[in-house]
């Protein structure tokens, strides 16, 4: 069977698709972004998650419950296709169910697959909201 590789305009594609996904907090289109074998890691906060259909999914649960809304935003995209990867740098800002924001500076690195995250390694300022 053939790999899937991606160009870089797929690639960053992919990688706002996903973000947009996760700010809709669509869970299936998020996680149609993902290998089923997955890893999900924030380092700086000594978390990470394996697989798709169970931890991972229950991550972006438990975001979706903990805020009233996401959003990703103004990215700077560095992309390496031979080796099918990416790196994001980003705003996040996160609103309580009681109004209050906050704002975050992250760097996301993804790793594919077959056109598919097989890990990501996220690096966030502040409070792990990924807990």
């Amino acid at each position: 069977m053939k790999s899937i590789n991606l160009d870089e305009a797929q690639l960053v594609a992919l990688a706002e698709r996903y973000f947009s996904a996760v700010d809709r907090k669509d869970v299936e289109g998020t996680l149609a972004s993902f290998a089923p074998h997955a890893q999900f890691s924030v380092p700086n906060h000594g978390v990470s998650y394996e697989g798709r259909e169970i931890e991972i999914r229950a991550m972006y649960e438990r975001l979706n419950e903990r805020y009233a809304k996401v959003w990703h935003g103004n990215f700077t995209h560095t992309v390496d296709v031979a080796a099918q990867r990416i790196a994001s740098r980003f705003r996040v800002e996160n609103t309580t169910h009681e109004g209050e924001k906050m704002f975050k500076n992250n760097c996301n690195f993804f790793e594919l697959k077959d056109g598919l995250f097989t890990a990501v390694y996220v690096y966030m300022a502040g409070e792990n909201s990924l807990r």
